[in-house]
């Protein structure tokens, strides 16, 4: 058993793709679940957890997510390190890009060590509440403008993260 899981929730598919991605970039080493279909038993051996989400709608978190994290959110985190990853689409919701992170963000910070923080440099969009000081409070992922840019996106915070992953 990995030290790591990557919870994602997915309504399009996009969220699990990206999921799948930061696992190879671990070496297949992290363990992906649905929140769709987790229990939190299954997530309590792991120190290191990623959490990925879509971002609905006018920054609505997506709609699994939205079920599991009342639950989520209650379960003893303080052993745990979470990075966190959203994608959204910064022209059609330009204005609340990527903020399912935030949601997340909001419902575990002061239960747990949040890592994963991404610089604001690079990304087109016009306001976002998951920028805090300047920092993404994870990684935004817009898959459908800045495709191109995901995979140097992704390699650089799971390099990131190995870091923080000790």
């Amino acid at each position: 058993m990995s030290d790591i899981a990557i919870l994602y929730g997915t309504s399009g598919g996009n969220t699990e793709s990206v999921a799948k991605s930061v696992s190879r970039l671990f070496n297949d080493e992290a363990d992906l679940y649905n929140v769709e279909t987790i229990k939190i038993d299954d997530i309590k051996p792991y120190k290191y957890l990623i959490l990925g989400t879509s971002t609905t709608g006018i920054g609505d978190l997506q709609d699994d997510w939205d079920s599991f994290l009342p639950t989520f959110s209650k379960a003893d985190l303080s052993d745990k390190t979470i990075a966190i990853f959203a994608l959204g689409d910064s022209a059609s919701f330009s204005s609340s890009f990527a903020e399912g992170m935030k949601v997340i963000y909001d419902a575990i910070k002061d239960k747990t060590k949040v890592v994963g923080f991404v610089d604001d440099e690079g990304y087109t969009y016009d306001d976002s509440t998951a920028v805090v000081d300047g920092r993404w409070v994870g990684l935004p992922i817009d898959e459908d403008n800045e495709y191109d840019q995901t995979d140097t996106r992704l390699e650089a915070w799971v390099e990131d993260l190995k870091k923080e992953f000790i």
